[in-house]
């Protein structure tokens, strides 16, 4: 058996509003089209998976990635560009940016940026060229 990629991904948030508002900016740009959008429920869907997002049944409830869960997203860019102009965006947006694109050394040519939504969920967009970490390694 062999997965086939990340069917969806469900974030819960804090203010649905404020990450409605973020994700319905971010989200289109990035290739996924809005698919559900009604009270309490925003869904996109695009290269081959789909983001949501939902509201917290735990008013004042903050994400921390020190806790059970998620760590972070990361998004596989199809090209290193594609990294930059994710960044730009994510600048346009207001989001804090928590590493700027560069290069590092989890794969040969690995290149990403790292940002948090409003709710400081960490959003991480990457490219690797190639198949990346597929690839054997001499």
């Amino acid at each position: 058996m062999e997965i086939n990629g990340v069917a969806h991904i469900a974030l819960t948030v804090s203010d649905f509003a404020v990450s409605r508002r973020f994700y319905a900016a971010l989200l289109p740009r990035l290739g996924l089209a809005p698919f559900i959008d009604e009270d309490g429920y925003f869904y996109c869907v695009g290269g081959r998976t789909g983001v949501a997002i939902r509201p917290s049944q735990q008013p004042g409830a903050r994400f921390s990635q020190e806790t059970p869960g998620l760590h972070h997203l990361c998004l596989r860019a199809r090209e290193r560009a594609d990294v930059d102009e994710f960044h730009a965006l994510a600048v346009e947006l207001g989001a804090k940016v928590v590493r700027a694109p560069e290069e590092s050394s989890w794969a040969p040519g690995y290149y990403s940026t790292l940002i948090e939504d409003p709710d400081g969920i960490r959003i991480e967009m990457n490219h690797v060229p190639g198949r990346g970490p597929a690839e054997p390694r001499p």
